[in-house]
């Protein structure tokens, strides 16, 4: 059995998301982290402040190298951070002269953030076409649908008729602004060594900087270790997304309690009633809202990162930051499912 219900061997099946977990595995944060590391060997290899063949050597090294889990798992009890390990059997594995060029210049938190944001990155794609899959799925509604009436609601109760269109148009109308924000959406490398100040690159710092964000695909931005904004303006976009998804799941399982105005297929079962098709993915729309506008409260607690770098304000994100996004995630995938499922909506006229 698991801690989280987002990989717990059965929850996970209504509130997991198997394709956005999968950036947030163990494989796929060092595989990151290698990136960096190898990025940052080239340019510095690039910019003279280590020799090519032993940047090549690195880059090498890091395309294949598999690090001891277990022993990964042992240092960051004591280290508090998985890097120092990392980057120990990295050189080891490395070897010879080139060993002392590897990680030359940058910090643990370096690594860590930018692999974040190399994910994040990856991530921000899924949710944007997801997103764009929503938004198509309700056009079709409006289509099959939207002559129909249903009976406006203000404050639970009933006010004036309206349209299909017209309450599908609240449904839709943030979710393309949202698409709009994630494709707009910068995510920066993290280089800023030691304090912020990449001290040991000298008058090199900002060159390499920008060629290490260039092989990344990353913004060239200045260190943002203890400005933690970036952090908090995505996952309150994650939490703004199933926020107006929790709105869609709640005005539909409404509209299944009156049971006249909508027809659902797909519905959950009941155990004690084999008659009832209960608003399943609905309700759990409603939950992953919730979930998510709770934790962003968390995320913000998270921005005073004291002085030059916060160990506790750091592991805090990482408590929260990933059950956000997978949220998130299942909260597009049962969207999309729950308006795939609409087989009547409204009244015809």
């Amino acid at each position: 059995m698991s801690i989280s219900a987002f990989d717990h061997p059965f929850l996970s099946g209504l509130l997991g998301d198997d394709e956005v977990s999968a950036y947030f595995s163990v494989e796929a944060d060092i595989r990151a982290m290698l990136a960096f590391e190898a990025a940052l060997a080239k340019a510095e290899a690039r910019h003279g402040l280590v020799p090519q063949a032993a940047a090549q050597r690195i880059v090498e090294v890091c395309t294949h190298f598999q690090p001891d889990v277990a022993s990964l798992k042992s240092a960051t009890a004591t280290d508090g951070v998985v890097v120092p390990d990392l980057v120990k059997q990295l050189r080891k594995a490395v070897g010879g002269e080139a060993a002392q060029h590897v990680h030359f210049g940058a910090t643990s938190q370096d690594v860590i953030d930018t692999s974040l944001m190399i994910r994040l990155k990856a991530v921000a794609f899924l949710f944007s076409n997801r997103l764009f899959a929503v938004a198509a799925a309700l056009e079709k509604l409006d289509k099959q649908y939207g002559s129909n009436r249903l009976m406006g609601y203000t404050r639970m109760q009933a006010a004036l008729p309206i349209t299909v269109s017209d309450r599908l148009r609240t449904w839709c109308d943030p979710l393309e602004k949202y698409r709009d924000r994630l494709t707009q959406e910068t995510f920066p490398l993290q280089f800023g060594g030691a304090v912020g100040t990449l001290e040991k690159l000298g008058l090199k710092s900002v060159a390499v900087r920008a060629s290490l964000a260039q092989e990344l695909d990353l913004t060239d931005e200045p260190q943002w270790q203890n400005q933690r904004a970036k952090i908090a303006e995505l996952a309150g976009l994650f939490s703004l997304i199933s926020g107006s998804l929790g709105k869609i799941g709640q005005d539909i399982a409404l509209l299944a309690q009156a049971g006249d105005e909508i027809e659902l297929a797909g519905g959950g079962g009941s155990s004690a009633m084999p008659h009832k098709q209960n608003p399943v993915a609905a309700e759990a729309l409603v939950s992953l809202a919730r979930f998510n506008a709770v934790q962003l409260s968390g995320i913000h607690q998270s921005l005073v990162h004291e002085q030059e770098r916060s160990g506790a304000a750091w592991t805090l994100e990482w408590l929260l930051l990933p059950p956000m996004v997978i949220a998130t995630a299942a909260s597009l995938r049962s969207a999309h499912e729950l308006i795939g499922n609409v087989k009547r909506l409204g009244v015809a006229s």
